[in-house]
């Protein structure tokens, strides 16, 4: 019998996205026709973008690392530098530090927030301005509790942080308001009593995210991990933050939400998971470990990220079409039906999506892996397509964000 350990895998989340993109090529589902015959000019429109990006074809993973590179500055690789770090496991756990509380604060900011960067002057808005934000808060010291040690996010200082701390950190004010600012708070805070918590992953006498990565380092065999057990590790750790979930059996689903058509003869019916912010940090966890020597392996393991910029791709080429002409001007929630077949259906389609990338331009899945083709990539495309089409460069739909999903 399905448990719940079995939804928090990538395969779960593949496996259900992929069942319910056959219900709707057959048109069989409730919410959304799908047109796989629009597909290829997705594909095509990815590619054009990852040439106009990447015209040497050297493109990285869809991690949060490429956020803390904008404006063409390596923050962190100066950081680094200028602390002398070159103690692998120091470097390896600030990097996760860094990468776990940031991916954290990277669900979508809204449109009318910015954030000026008092080092370089220049202002960034949206995913790369949260990232700049969260650098920036990390290297004055904000999310630890040792002043001495100031590049680090401990349990202690992340179980205190207030919203006004975050507010001055994120630079939020009357005329520069950010969505889901409290859901963001609650977040962290939940990870620094989580992290204290669990001492046999985060560390017993340092409790810190970072201690992740010793637990990563140790599922090493001969110098190599797979993804999907650096995303077990994740999931098994941060599970119990996510506020107001679904649970089974005592355990907590995360990223996990009701789909009708997914029907099981066990205690998994109904439901379809996403794990999309836990992957996404997935991915953001993967370079450190290979800058510190170990090699990853099976990265399409893990899935395409269900988020707007990949979900509005497939809906502004009309691959997806809602049923509801009035859909566009409803507002949606994550527990919605509708959004839940939306993003399973993102899952799906981005494998396929992948494929026809590749097929056109003649590479296989270790050329480019499904992490290069999000970033070179689909994510890219989605926010190219949505700045053409709207001011603004906002989604197709209206969303209700509360800091945690999108």
């Amino acid at each position: 019998m399905a448990s719940a350990s079995e939804l928090l895998t990538s395969a779960a989340v593949r496996e259900r996205a992929h069942r319910l993109l056959a219900l709707g090529v057959r048109g069989e589902l409730e919410h959304f026709s799908v047109d796989l015959a629009r597909l290829p000019a997705v594909a095509d429109y990815v590619i054009e973008t990852m040439r106009s990006a990447y015209p040497g074809g050297d493109i990285p993973f869809h991690s949060r690392w490429r956020h803390f590179e904008a404006g063409g500055i390596d923050r962190w690789g100066g950081l680094v530098e200028a602390a002398g770090i070159t103690d692998p496991l120091v470097f390896g756990r600030a990097a996760y530090d860094l990468a776990i509380v940031s991916v954290l604060l990277d669900a979508g900011a809204g449109a009318d927030w910015k954030f000026v960067e008092p080092a370089s002057g220049e202002t960034f808005a949206r995913s790369e301005g949260l990232a700049i934000a969260s650098f920036a808060m990390f290297a004055a010291g904000v999310f630890s509790s040792r002043p001495d040690d100031p590049l680090r996010a401990d349990a202690a200082a992340l179980a205190a942080l207030t919203v006004e701390e975050l507010a001055e950190g994120l630079q939020v004010g009357p005329d520069n308001p950010i969505v889901g600012l409290e859901g963001r708070v609650t977040l962290l805070n939940a990870l620094g009593r989580v992290v204290a918590e669990r001492i046999d992953l985060f560390g017993e006498d340092e409790a810190r995210p970072g201690g992740l990565f010793d637990a990563v380092v140790a599922r090493a065999v001969d110098g190599r991990i797979a993804a999907p057990v650096v995303l077990e590790l994740v999931l098994d750790g941060l599970g119990p933050i996510w506020p107001s979930r679904l649970s089974l059996d005592g355990v907590a689903l995360g990223d996990t939400w009701k789909h009708g058509k997914l029907v099981t003869e066990d205690a998994t019916s109904g439901l379809m998971p996403f794990h999309k912010l836990s992957q996404w940090l997935t991915y953001s966890l993967l370079e450190p470990l290979i800058w510190t020597g170990l090699e990853v392996v099976d990265l399409d393991g893990l899935t395409g990220l269900p988020e707007y910029r990949n979900g509005g791709l497939f809906i502004d080429f009309g691959v997806l079409q809602p049923k509801d002409p009035s859909a566009f001007l409803k507002l949606w929630k994550a527990e919605n039906e509708f959004v839940v077949e939306w993003r399973a259906l993102t899952v799906a389609l981005l494998d396929e999506t992948a494929k026809l990338v590749r097929e056109r331009a003649g590479l296989d899945a270790e050329a480019l892996p499904l992490a290069k083709v999000l970033e070179g990539g689909t994510w890219a495309a989605g926010r190219r397509i949505a700045r053409e089409k709207r001011v603004g460069g906002g989604p197709p739909l209206r969303l209700e964000m509360d800091g945690t999903v999108f």
